[in-house]
C-alpha cells in the first residue's frame, strides 16, 4: 500500500514526480500590496517543501492584476517582483518537490472593491449566499480582444513562471473563474464563436492551453485543474467535463487535476448550497471521503494524460485503493496540509493511516477565517493552533482581509496620483 503511494509517476514531458501525493493549491493571501511575493511566502513554501509530498501547487497567481481572488494575490502580468518570485520558487523546491505555479484570472469573481466592472463571457452575476461576506459588480462581456488578450496573459505568465524558476504551471480552469466560466453555459451565453455549443464554449481553454504550450515549449509541466462537474443545476455537468478532457488529449497537456464547484456552490468544502443537477445524485450515492471520487474513474478511462483528484481525501486506505484501481494517479491534499504539514511523509513512512479532519468541527462559514489563520501562523514560521475557536477565527481573519484590501487600493491610489503629476 505504502509503495503504491510512494512510487514515482513520469509526466508525458518526460518530468518526473517523486511519489503519488501532492499538496493542492490554496490561497495565501501573503503578496505585499504590490501584489509580489514575501518574505512570508517563502517561510510556508519552504515548510512545505520538507511536507513529503512529491508536487507543491501554489495558491492563485493572477495573470491580470484587476482580477483578483484576494487582495494579496500574487500577480505575474509584468516583470516587476521577479526577483521576489525567484526567491518564492527556490523556497519551494528545497525538499526534493516538484513546484508549479497555479496561473488564474477571476472573470467575474472578484470583489466590487478591487473591480467594479470585471471582465466574463457573459454580463452574469454571481449569487452566493447571504452571510459568505461578498459583494461582486455586475461583470462585463469580454470582447474578441479582450478575450484573446487574457490568453496572451496565460502564455506570458507562464513564460515569467518558468524564468523564475517553478517547474511547471497549472491553469485554474474550475471553481468558477474564468476559464470555467467560459465552459458553463450558465455563465457563458454568448452567440459568437465563443459561446453555445461545448465546442465553442470550450474554445477558450483549449486556446490558453495551446498558447502556454508553445510559449513553454515541449519539456515545461502544464497541469490544469477542471471540474469534474459545477454541480450546480444547468451548468458544466459532468458529461462535459468527460468531452472536454477528449479534447485536451492533444494538447500536450501533462496533468489533469479534478474538483468541483465554485462560490455559488462550495462544493470543493463538500458543501451544497443549490441545487446540484444530474450530478448531485451521483455524489450522494458515493463513499464519504473523498467527494469527487465518484466521477474520477470515468475522467481516467477517457484521459490520455494522468489525473489527480483533490477533495477530501483522509485515510491512507482510500488514497492506496484509489490508485490501485486506476481510478487517479495523484492524490491532492488541501486542508491537511495547512492543519498538519507534514502529513505526507508521515503518511509515507506509515506513521498514521489518516490525515486530520479539523474541518470537522467547525461550522461552514468559520472555516475561510480558521484555515486562513492557520496560513498566517505558518507564514510566520510558527506551528498551526489546533485549538483555535472557529468563531474567533473567523472574526480575527475579517479584519485581517479588509486592512489588506485597504493597503491595496491605497497603492493603487499612490500609482494613479503619480501618473497624474
Amino acid at each position: 500500500m505504502i509503495s503504491t503511494l510512494a512510487s514515482p509517476l513520469a509526466l508525458p514531458c518526460g518530468a518526473v514526480l517523486p511519489n503519488r501525493l501532492a499538496k493542492a493549491a490554496m490561497s495565501e493571501g501573503m503578496a505585499d500590496p504590490g501584489n509580489h511575493a514575501t518574505q512570508r511566502l517563502e517561510t510556508l513554501y519552504r515548510r512545505w517543501a520538507r511536507s513529503g509530498a512529491g508536487l507543491l501547487f501554489s495558491g492563485n497567481i493572477q495573470v491580470d492584476r484587476w482580477h483578483l481572488e484576494r487582495p494579496a494575490n500574487v500577480v505575474l502580468d509584468d516583470e516587476s517582483g521577479m526577483a521576489a518570485l525567484a526567491r518564492m520558487a527556490a523556497a519551494g523546491k528545497v525538499g526534493g518537490a516538484q513546484f508549479w505555479a497555479q496561473l488564474s484570472h477571476t472573470g467575474r469573481q472578484v470583489i466590487a472593491a478591487i473591480n467594479p466592472e470585471p471582465l466574463a463571457p457573459s454580463a452574469v452575476e454571481i449569487d452566493v449566499m447571504r452571510g459568505a461576506g461578498y459583494a461582486f459588480a455586475r461583470p462585463r462581456a469580454m470582447t474578441e480582444a479582450e478575450i484573446g488578450h487574457a490568453i496572451d496573459q496565460f502564455a506570458e505568465a507562464a513564460v515569467r513562471a518558468k524564468a523564475a524558476g517553478f517547474d511547471g504551471v497549472i491553469l485554474h480552469g474550475a471553481h468558477g473563474y474564468l476559464i470555467s466560466q467560459f465552459l458553463s453555459p450558465h455563465t457563458n451565453r454568448r452567440q459568437d464563436r465563443w459561446g453555445g455549443s461545448l465546442a465553442n464554449r470550450a474554445r477558450f481553454l483549449l486556446a490558453v492551453v495551446a498558447a502556454v504550450r508553445k510559449a513553454v515549449g515541449p519539456a515545461f509541466p502544464i497541469g490544469l485543474k477542471l471540474n469534474a462537474s459545477d454541480f450546480q443545476k444547468g451548468a458544466f455537468t459532468h458529461a462535459d467535463s468527460v468531452e472536454v478532457v477528449r479534447m485536451l488529449n492533444d494538447t500536450g497537456l501533462d496533468l489533469l487535476e479534478l474538483s468541483g464547484g465554485s462560490l455559488e456552490q462550495p462544493k470543493v468544502v463538500g458543501v451544497a448550497v443549490k441545487d446540484e443537477g444530474a450530478d448531485g445524485k451521483a455524489a450522494s450515492t458515493a463513499r464519504r471521503e473523498a467527494y469527487f471520487l465518484a466521477f474520477a474513474g470515468a475522467t481516467r478511462a477517457a484521459a490520455r494524460m494522468p489525473v489527480m483528484v483533490t477533495g477530501g481525501f483522509r485515510t491512507r486506505l482510500v488514497m492506496a485503493e484509489a490508485l490501485a484501481a486506476g481510478e487517479l494517479d495523484v492524490v491532492g491534499l488541501g486542508r491537511p496540509m495547512i492543519a498538519a504539514p507534514e502529513t505526507p511523509a508521515r503518511l509515507l513512512a506509515g506513521e498514521i493511516e489518516a490525515a486530520p479532519a479539523p474541518e470537522a468541527r467547525l461550522e461552514l462559514l468559520h472555516m475561510l477565517g480558521w484555515f486562513n489563520m492557520q496560513l498566517e501562523r505558518l507564514g510566520d514560521g510558527l506551528d498551526p493552533d489546533l485549538t483555535l475557536d472557529g468563531a474567533e477565527a473567523a472574526a480575527r481573519f475579517a479584519p485581517l482581509e479588509a486592512a489588506m484590501t485597504r493597503a491595496l487600493m491605497e497603492r493603487r491610489g499612490l500609482l494613479a496620483a503619480g501618473a497624474a503629476e
